[in-house]
């Protein structure tokens, strides 16, 4: 099965830094038995939505963002990934900020993340920090 790994980071796209979590989503993925390329950077926003649409109409099965779920005015990602969603799977972003919380970071009860179906592809998103 083929997975795609979408970094929503308006500098890493802007090269004012590498990304450093999508690698490590990409490895876990591989990990799992997925077929996975190298995360597609991009700024967040729009691009971050057309990103998921282009992997999920090219037969990814999963695709997991990263980035852009905070509550900063650039932090977009939840709300272009849920115009895409067929319909949302809400224990899968639960689980992800209860995780967060029970592992010594009160602030994952910030992330507004979120998870859903387009087609028959599973969309997740994740907090950007190498910690989350």
């Amino acid at each position: 099965m083929r997975a795609e790994v979408v970094v929503a980071s308006n500098r890493a796209a802007a090269g004012v830094y590498a990304d450093e979590t999508g690698p490590l989503i990409v490895e876990f993925l591989s990990e799992l038995g997925f077929t996975v390329d190298a995360p597609v950077v991009v700024p967040d926003g729009d691009p971050v939505g057309a990103a998921i649409a282009a992997a999920a109409d090219g037969g990814a099965r999963v695709v997991l963002t990263t980035g852009g779920t905070g509550l900063t005015p650039t932090d977009r990602t939840p709300e272009v990934t849920r115009a895409l969603l067929d319909y949302e799977v809400p224990g899968v972003a639960e689980a992800i900020r209860a995780h967060g919380v029970a592992n010594g970071v009160p602030t994952a009860v910030l992330s507004r993340g979120l998870a859903g179906v387009v087609g028959s592809c599973l969309v997740v998103n994740l907090p950007g920090s190498r910690g989350a």
